[in-house]
């Protein structure tokens, strides 16, 4: 077999090995080639120009690629045009791709799958690493990320030599000529508009790659029973849009934490989110008949909640201590109502800013939603609570105004009183000076006809006894006119007083304990 090697070698040659030396020399100047590791001792990172122009000869002086100026450029490649090395046409691309007769009117590479029996199976390798956590929508329940996608799949029509092509082991091509996986995201809502990546890479035996960057807009069912202190578990996943799992069969790499350290070393922004994990695994669907592979990807990640805690959860938590402060205030007046009234409108707004966050189509309340109603409601019943005070309150004032009327009355009696008692004692008098005038020069008293003397003593007498029961009739009104002044407070006003006493307890009591509920809650409840 070497033997009939060597022979149709010299036949090509004509019997000459002169034809060898330009293929020795290009062996020998890639064998003089170094490896971007070996360049950089190991380290890729920061290459060194001068390694950097592999192709270039040796006797090139590349030390003005330090001063990139166009003399400098024309100057090197005028020297690499002088100096050209002869390179077989056997070495580059084009001379796999007429091997393999990859053309755009090549039927065999772009209509069906690239298998030789239709009964053969095309086995796609798909991995995905997520880049940036662009937006998560919570009303709309969409999840934006730039994601990377590799696809590798296996073509029956595609293979060559490398030793044949000068150590060629895969090519570019335009991705219009060759077939390609219809692959499709299941929960994507809107095409990116980016260019998909436009080259195919080939390998030798046969390999295909596709290397593509997308952004994804993508639905995602949003858990905010905990919201702001929730976990969100988006999913990602590809199948096949028209081939059953007869002709096309997706695996990927099934190591969940390596999958979640790539993509922790290639996350560049993250938006109000931490990512957590990223966890793939497949299931079968039946969507038209048949059954298909997909293959899931989903992507956790924790919600960052300090700015909702700063700017919701402690403003609401203010409001109730304040309405809670307002105990201290009088009753007595209506500033405690329209306080009462103003933090309320306060709580309301911020129902309002919350109603905008979260979707409307959340199967249970959130927790958020429950600690907001929870603190309107003891609002609400601060409030009720102020006004049947104050309404009690005024039941005593009105009391207060009768008694005011009474008051008066009495005081107009008490003077009237008064006056008949003084009219009494004046007409006691006059009697008296007039039986004393009626007396006799030497002393004796004056008899009328019908025993005068005897009858103004009796007048005296009833008049005197008149005079003392007005005078006991006034200090017992007076006495109770005092008693009436001492009695405060007053019944309604005391019951008020009661009612305030076990509102504020009732209200200290029921607001720690929904407290610590929706903070257990919010530790412990499961999405």
């Amino acid at each position: 077999m070497m033997l009939a090697g060597f022979f149709t070698l010299l036949l090509l040659t004509g019997g000459n090995t002169s034809s060898l030396q330009p293929q020795q020399q290009f062996e020998d100047l890639s064998g003089s080639f170094q490896s971007p590791e070996e360049m950089s001792g190991g380290n890729s990172s920061d290459p060194d120009p001068d390694d950097m122009l592999l192709l270039m000869p040796a006797f090139i002086n590349t030390s003005a690629m330090g001063n990139p100026t166009a003399e400098n450029f024309k100057r090197i490649f005028e020297q690499i045009r002088e100096n050209e090395v002869y390179v077989p046409e056997e070495c580059g691309s084009q001379a796999v791709i007429n091997h393999l007769n990859l053309t755009q009117n090549s039927e065999k590479y772009t209509l069906g799958r690239p298998v030789k029996h239709h009964n053969s199976l095309t086995w796609v390798l798909l991995e995905m690493k997520i880049y940036a956590i662009l937006d998560v929508r919570e009303t709309d329940q969409t999840f934006i990320a730039y994601i990377w996608i590799y696809l590798r799949w296996d073509n029956e029509y595609i293979w060559w030599s490398p030793n044949q092509f000068c150590g060629v082991e895969h090519i570019l091509v335009p991705t219009k000529l060759l077939w390609m996986p219809d692959l499709t995201i299941e929960e994507m809502t809107e095409q990116d508009k980016a260019s998909p990546s436009p080259y195919l890479n080939i390998r030798s035996h046969g390999w295909v790659e596709f290397r593509n960057d997308q952004v994804v807009i993508s639905t995602c069912k949003m858990r905010v029973y905990k919201f702001p202190f929730d976990i969100q578990r988006c999913n990602i996943s590809f199948k096949s849009i028209i081939h059953s799992d007869e002709e096309i069969k997706l695996f990927y790499n099934s190591n969940n934490t390596e999958i979640t350290e790539w993509s922790r070393k290639t996350l560049q922004t993250q938006y109000e989110w931490l990512f957590v994990s990223m966890t793939v695994m497949s299931k079968t669907v039946n969507h038209f008949g048949f059954n298909q592979t997909m293959i899931v990807y989903t992507i956790n990640m924790k919600r960052r909640s300090v700015l909702y805690i700063a700017n919701f959860l402690l403003p609401v938590l203010f409001f109730l201590c304040l309405d809670f402060a307002s105990l201290l205030m009088s009753d007595t007046g209506g500033e405690k109502v329209g306080f009462k009234i103003t933090i309320l409108l306060a709580v309301t707004v911020m129902q309002l800013i919350l109603n905008d966050i979260l979707p409307s189509s959340s199967d249970k309340i959130p927790l958020i939603a429950v600690y907001c109603i929870g603190t309107f409601a003891l609002m609400l019943l601060s409030l009720l609570e102020t006004i049947v005070v104050i309404h009690l309150i005024d039941k005593d004032a009105s009391q207060d105004d009768e008694k005011e009327m009474t008051k008066c009355q009495i005081e107009g009696q008490e003077k009237k009183l008064t006056d008949l008692q003084s009219c009494f004692i004046g007409i006691k008098k006059c009697s008296s000076c007039a039986s004393v005038n009626k007396t006799s020069a030497d002393g004796t008293p004056f008899i009328g006809k019908e025993g005068g003397m005897g009858g103004l003593t009796e007048v005296s007498l009833a008049l005197e006894k008149m005079s003392d029961e007005l005078g006991y009739i006034k200090k017992s009104i007076i006495l109770l006119s005092g008693r009436q002044e001492e009695e405060k407070p007053r019944y309604w006003t005391r019951t008020a007083q009661k009612i305030n006493k076990v509102y504020a307890v009732f209200y200290v009591t029921a607001t720690i304990l929904f407290l610590a509920f929706v903070s257990i809650m919010w530790y412990s409840a499961d999405e």
